[in-house]
């Protein structure tokens, strides 16, 4: 009897066990692809690419004369005395030389490189957006591609950058006078190396950031929407930093290709990467290959972010055009 009423009073219609909350594992979905047109990331690639130069162009322009040897105005490595040189000799506008030629060259470039990021990222990674190992193989055939485009006029730039105006009056006069005088190889005398350099520097960045913007967004799962523009900048710059700063040496033997012959800096019988690295040791030590390293992570610290939240910014504007127009049609 007692157990009967004990079964009676606790299925009493009046007692309502307190439901308990389900755990709450949030879960990160990342889309394995955007969805986008090719042109789409064309566009997005070429305007993050022309903000991101524009806006660091005078730490770039600081950079060029630290790494460049010779008898250039530029012998210190130290960023304050580059500066100061700079200024000294060109006044303000001296940071600015050669942005025409940037301008020319980032936007088509990088147009090229996120679009052929995106491309590969879809073919190599599968229904995996999570795979590491397809985002750096992604990059180093994004930066093969780019480097084409915009290797002659990132020569043209850096020769600008240490020039004056006496021996070159603007980019086309840069052009003219560099296939008159050295030929249409001139161009690409820098080529192989800056594709060595930037495919390591692309497998590094796209790989970093890939993983802490993943990593970000598992902080704060549910905040994502409203911080997205922090979390592709501080994932952009913290990947673009670590990169920059172990592809330095690389970075100076680029310069010193392309910049040969300009304002008294060596000329090279050829474009061997030893032969330039050993005339670097030679005449400025070890630490010469590293020359400019602060001015460069600087430069791609904030230019990574900048380039990140400009893509990913104008990715979310023709998410929102090509959903508004499926959700008309």
């Amino acid at each position: 009897m007692a157990t009967e009423a004990t079964t009676t009073n606790f299925q009493n219609s009046d007692f309502r066990p307190v439901p308990q909350p389900p755990d709450f594992h949030p879960e990160v979905i990342v889309s394995p692809h955007d969805g986008l047109h090719f042109w789409q990331f064309m566009i997005a690639g070429s305007v993050a690419g022309c903000v991101e130069h524009m806006a660091m162009f005078p730490v770039d322009t600081v950079k060029t004369h630290m790494q460049a040897l010779g008898s250039c105005p530029i012998k210190s490595v130290g960023v304050r005395h580059a500066l100061r040189s700079i200024l000294k000799s060109e006044g303000l506008p001296g940071l600015y030389r050669g942005i025409g030629a940037m301008g020319l060259g980032a936007g088509p470039a990088h147009a090229v490189y996120f679009s052929v990021y995106e491309v590969c990222k879809k073919y190599f990674s599968g229904e995996n957006p999570n795979n590491s190992a397809a985002h750096a193989v992604s990059g180093v055939c994004a930066t093969v591609a780019s480097d084409a485009v915009f290797t002659p006029m990132d020569t043209v730039k850096q020769r600008l950058q240490l020039g004056n105006s006496a021996a070159y009056r603007g980019v086309f006069d840069c052009v003219k006078k560099v296939l008159k005088e050295e030929g249409f190889g001139a161009f690409y005398a820098s080529y192989r190396t800056t594709v060595l350099m930037n495919a390591p520097y692309t497998a590094v960045h796209f790989t970093a950031y890939e993983a802490l913007k993943r990593g970000l967004i598992e902080i704060s799962p549910e905040s994502v929407s409203d911080e997205r523009v922090i979390v592709h900048a501080t994932a952009g710059s913290l990947a673009g930093a670590s990169a920059a700063v172990i592809t330095t040496p690389l970075d100076v033997v680029k310069t010193q290709l392309q910049c040969q012959g300009v304002c008294g800096c060596d000329r090279f019988k050829n474009s061997s990467i030893g032969d330039v690295v050993k005339t670097i040791v030679r005449k400025d030590g070890y630490n010469g290959l590293m020359r400019g390293w602060i001015p460069r992570m600087l430069f791609h610290a904030p230019a990574a972010a900048i380039c990140w939240s400009t893509y990913e910014a104008a990715k979310a504007f023709f998410q929102e055009i090509n959903a508004s127009s499926e959700s008309g049609t």
